[in-house]
């Protein structure tokens, strides 16, 4: 089925007029994602690549029944977006832009968690359930169906190793975009123990880069609780500290955040760290996920 995005999703896109919601509508559309509506105000009565426009996520949510939503709304204005889209019932939102501010997020994160609503972002490429559909921007063609769930901090990345897999006929059972940020909708952590309880899920890698601690936290859990077999990878070895190397959260603050802390907590949780993408194969290969 998939995780977070399944035969069940019927997807609005907010901000779906402007020159980038259209443009990843048609393409969200062509992988067969159930695109039922958008949503910008003072447009409604329109359409979009066939899709019907609505002033707001309450008259799309009634008119269609949508229950997911991917954002390519201006960040000044994802918070109150947000808060909409909970308030009418959505319970799996992507918020995919850039530059919301942190202080915005953590209300986001507490309104959904208060609510018991799944969000990825911000900051996020979104999600990919191959042969299923996709939220957000990862472009399709690099993906295959099969056993490998991947989780990643970096779109680019994702993108990087579910195409070494996909060449070598080793599909991969959703492509998660955490979120590239300080703080994120939902951690690492979350997203794994949904990838222990999915069926379709053998093994999961999680491509991690230097900057905070989401990769030490999440090695408690696998340490604790998952079966299944994980792989990391972690980017910016030669990093230096105190400079943000592209993403807001890659940025190491004295001893924290750095590669060597995360490789040694994974090493203790029995967790592979791979040297380079292209490394994945053999794993793969030794786990019987092809």
């Amino acid at each position: 089925m998939g995780i977070l995005l399944d035969d069940r999703t019927r997807v609005i896109v907010q901000g779906i007029t402007g020159k980038i919601g259209a443009v990843q509508t048609r393409w969200m559309l062509e992988y067969g994602t159930p695109v039922v509506g958008g949503v910008t105000p003072g447009k409604g009565g329109t359409s979009v690549e066939g899709v019907p426009v609505f002033d707001s996520v309450e008259q799309a949510v009634k008119e269609t029944g949508a229950n997911a939503s991917v954002f390519f709304v201006p960040a000044p204005f994802v918070l109150d977006a947000f808060y909409e889209t909970v308030d009418a019932g959505v319970r799996f939102i992507v918020v995919v832009p850039e530059h919301v501010p942190v202080h915005d997020v953590v209300r986001m994160r507490s309104y959904a968690m208060k609510k018991g609503v799944y969000a990825l972002g911000p900051t996020t490429p979104g999600i990919l359930v191959p042969g299923k559909g996709k939220m957000g921007i990862m472009p399709a063609s690099l993906f295959a169906p099969g056993k490998v769930g991947i989780i990643s901090r970096s779109g680019t990345l994702s993108y990087e190793f579910a195409g070494i897999l996909s060449e070598r006929r080793i599909g991969q059972s959703a492509v998660v975009g955490m979120g590239a940020d300080p703080v994120i909708l939902m951690n690492l952590t979350e997203i794994l123990k949904l990838f222990e309880e999915d069926d379709e899920t053998e093994g999961v890698i999680i491509v991690g880069e230097v900057g905070g601690e989401q990769e030490e936290q999440a090695a408690q859990y696998i340490a604790e609780k998952m079966k299944k077999p994980v792989a990391a990878y972690i980017a910016g070895k030669f990093s230096p500290r105190g400079k943000r190397m592209g993403h807001a959260g890659a940025i190491i603050r004295g001893t924290a955040g750095t590669v060597e802390e995360k490789v040694k907590a994974m090493a203790a949780a029995g967790v592979e760290t791979l040297p380079s993408p292209v490394h994945v194969l053999d794993w793969a290969e030794k786990h019987n996920l092809q």
